[in-house]
């Protein structure tokens, strides 16, 4: 602990964790008479104060509807609204603002791409690829999607390390295939997928391919344009910001080709009860009044994340990772689920003869939350052949003494159970 907190020059130093917890106010609180340790990062990240002082501002100060109204706080919200996809636009190197389609989080995004690029490009006969360690929203929309239009769900198998068999993707490529939807980073694992390798391949034989990047927006640096991904989708709520905001990016071409996917308000451009025509990007994704609030929130968290010096973040979250790792291998019968050679902070793991839900719930009477069970992808844990897992997500504002913690009381629990 001493060496995270002292005062010399290295980038873990310069840091300042400890700086960083004091504008996350929740983490003052207690759970159960015991200082609140969160470990649920992969579920949602906690908000800043600058995001929720953001949020209040707009509604004390300048609430109103976007778009179409002329008054002072109209054109106030909407400078702000915009502004938040002009930042996103930089966040991850779109070429337009145009191509950021403002949703209600990763889910949403991923259901608007099956939806409408899958009425457009697939046909009878056609393969959509995804892999086996997909959470359950990039599968449902798929399977959902191939039933309607008669098209067949290929998946890429997992070896024990947690890792896509690259060889068998390629096995899966042809020219039958018309979509390839890969997660960037495993939400139960935390594998980094080589999306980059897997984008230039689909392409190779003509498919279109969407990115999940709700994992990785906030700890990866995530460039559209040197993916040269046709779609990615991610969310506010794991990178600092609110929940009920995401985005789906587009490249320009593909986002033309694709049919509205719903409709009403800002989505339309003139409405006749003999046609309607519709709106250009991006308002043609966006149909209704939006998030306004939280999107204005989502801004705040982009300047956040945008202040903090990336190589630092990026050497204290793998020296946390090594860190709790280290100090979990020392629990008797504890099995790590999710060993991949290029992850994020994320920990996985069962205990043996000890049910996840019931780790979990003794945990959280210590002050520590952590999330258990299958994490939304079921289809990985039954090629594990486990019920679930107990999940430690990490975050910047963690620390090793809460890893030091977590791990005593792990063998506080396993003595309790096996008596």
């Amino acid at each position: 602990m001493d060496s995270i907190h002292s005062n010399t020059q290295t980038g873990v130093d310069k840091f300042n964790p400890a700086r960083i917890r004091e504008q996350f106010r929740i983490l003052s609180r207690e759970i159960n008479g015991r200082p609140l340790v969160y470990f649920d990062n992969a579920a949602t990240t906690q908000k800043p104060d600058v995001v929720i002082n953001a949020i209040s501002e707009y509604y004390q100060n300048y609430n109103a509807n976007i778009h179409r109204g002329i008054h002072t706080l109209a054109e106030k919200a909407t400078e702000a609204y915009e502004g938040t996809r002009r930042k996103v636009k930089e966040y991850i190197n779109a070429s337009s603002s145009d191509e950021v389609i403002f949703t209600y989080g990763t889910t949403d995004g991923i259901n608007l791409a099956a939806n409408s690029l899958g009425k457009a490009v697939l046909n009878k006969g056609d393969e959509v690829i995804i892999s086996a360690m997909e959470h359950h929203s990039n599968i449902v929309p798929w399977q959902m999607i191939c039933e309607e239009r008669g098209a067949h769900l290929k998946v890429v198998p997992v070896n024990e390390a947690g890792e896509l068999i690259y060889e068998e993707y390629l096995k899966l490529l042809s020219d039958k295939v018309k979509i390839v939807s890969i997660v960037h980073v495993s939400n139960s694992l935390g594998t980094i997928n080589p999306v980059k390798e897997m984008i230039a391949d689909a392409h190779k034989v003509g498919a279109y391919i969407l990115i999940d990047g709700a994992q990785a927006a906030a700890h990866l640096d995530v460039d559209v344009q040197d993916l040269d991904c046709d779609l990615y989708a991610f969310s506010s709520h794991k990178m600092f910001g609110p929940t009920g905001v995401g985005v789906l990016y587009g490249k320009r071409a593909v986002l033309d080709l694709m049919p509205p996917y719903r409709g009403g308000g800002e989505m339309i451009k003139e409405v006749t009860f003999e046609k309607t025509t519709y709106n250009d990007l991006p308002f043609k994704f966006e149909a209704g009044t939006p998030n306004i609030a939280d999107v204005i929130g989502f801004s705040s968290a982009i300047d956040y994340i945008n202040a903090l010096d990336k190589n630092s973040v990026k050497e204290y979250e793998t020296k946390l990772l090594e860190y709790g790792v280290n100090k979990l291998s020392e629990i008797d019968g504890l099995k790590f689920i999710g060993t991949a050679k290029d992850k994020i902070n994320v920990i996985s793991f069962i205990i043996e003869n000890v049910h996840p839900f019931d780790i979990g719930m003794m945990l959280d009477a210590g002050g520590i939350a952590v999330r258990t069970g299958h994490h939304c992808t079921q289809p990985l844990m039954d090629f594990y052949n486990i019920e679930g897992t107990v999940r430690a997500s990490l975050s910047i504002y963690n620390n090793e003494a809460e890893l030091d913690l977590l791990a005593e009381k792990l063998k506080t629990i396993v003595k309790i159970k096996r008596k």
